[in-house]
């Protein structure tokens, strides 16, 4: 993991990365390798990997505004805090899903609880699991998962890419997939509440629509609240 601070303020750029190496020692955590740019322009040309990023909007040159656009479209599962005294850009950084909005001064605690938060979404993101069919085997990330579905008696995974035929059981797939994210909406469906577009008492639609999921009414609430509790972790 590689965590990313972009400000054009050399002192709170300090004072961050005290507060991040203080919090990965009280949570016994390695830290992870901790990158510092001065400007948007310098943060662009960076071609290593961006995992977490602290990103001030108010800078000289390109704004964090631009410059968080930009990497959201290079990458879109990079976690980005925003890091302003600038309260005005928050419905313009919201349009590119941040991940937190901090003001400054940092409020420490408000700090470690946002990076908690960010860490177990990162380890989510980069969770890879393994995928048997009867002719491969194959390691795919845990979010590229849109849905299992049993049909008759087979297990289809549907993922971004493709779908495949399991050699498991949709049982098996209950027990391996992180609660978090997955939910069994069916006795034949499994979903990954990331891919959800909307749903109402009977169906679930996924990815604007072009998957259904069948939602019995038992479990309506369950899914419900799950789901919510899903984007309040996403929030």
């Amino acid at each position: 993991m590689q965590l990313i601070i972009c400000d054009d303020d050399k002192l709170f750029i300090q004072k961050l990365q005290h507060c991040l190496q203080l919090f990965f020692k009280q949570h016994h955590l390695t830290l992870p390798k901790i990158i510092t740019f001065t400007s948007g322009e310098e943060l662009l040309s960076y071609t290593g990997s961006i995992d977490i990023l602290f990103l001030d909007i108010e800078m000289p040159g390109m704004n964090g505004i631009y410059i968080g656009n930009v990497l959201k479209e290079r990458n879109k599962n990079i976690i980005i805090f925003v890091v302003t005294s600038y309260s005005e850009y928050l419905d313009e950084a919201m349009r590119f899903h941040v991940f937190r909005y901090l003001s400054k001064p940092l409020e420490k605690q408000r700090l470690f609880r946002n990076l908690k938060d960010a860490l177990a979404v990162y380890h989510t993101l980069s969770q890879k699991i393994a995928l048997e069919t009867k002719e491969e085997t194959l390691t795919l990330p845990v979010n590229d998962i849109i849905l299992i579905e049993t049909q008759g008696r087979k297990i289809i995974v549907h993922t971004s890419k493709k779908d495949y035929e399991s050699i498991h059981s949709i049982q098996y797939w209950i027990e391996i997939l992180p609660k978090n994210c997955f939910i069994q909406s069916h006795r034949s469906f499994i979903v990954n509440l990331k891919h959800v577009s909307n749903f109402n008492h009977d169906i679930i639609y996924l990815e604007d629509g072009q998957f259904t999921a069948y939602l019995t009414k038992r479990k309506y609430t369950e899914f419900k609240n799950a789901y919510l509790l899903y984007l309040e972790s996403m929030a």
